[in-house]
């Protein structure tokens, strides 16, 4: 009967040594994650404005290149904060230019369209 209280009471000091040490353990790594769940929510608001950027970028060439007569491959697009900047490889007329900033100023999302890029003859 002495053993088997001996062995119980072992048994019963490990579990609560082991429980208190699970305790600190778990305490420990919860801040950490406080505080990693505030830079996720700053990470998620750069994360939106890239992807604006990015979708408006990809709408802009989109619609450049279903626009007849418009060389839509040789026209760089950039965007940055709702700002395009439009520029070219190859030499547009003026009616090209002036279309490819109509065109980029009636997407959602656009601020300001710089066409300073854009060469014309």
């Amino acid at each position: 009967m002495k053993k088997f209280a001996i062995t119980a009471a072992a048994a019963t000091a490990l579990t609560l040594t082991m429980a208190s040490a699970f305790a600190e353990t778990t305490q420990a790594t919860q801040a950490p994650m406080m505080l990693a769940a505030g830079e996720v929510k700053e990470a998620a608001k750069d994360t939106t404005e890239a992807v604006s950027d990015t979708w408006i970028t990809t709408k802009v060439k989109a619609d450049l290149a279903t626009e007849a007569g418009m060389p839509a491959t040789d026209i760089k697009v950039e965007t940055n904060k709702g700002v395009v900047s439009l520029s070219s490889t190859t030499v547009l007329t003026d009616a090209q230019k002036e279309r490819a900033v109509m065109i980029t100023k009636n997407i959602k999302g656009v601020t300001a369209v710089s066409a300073d890029g854009l060469k014309s003859e």
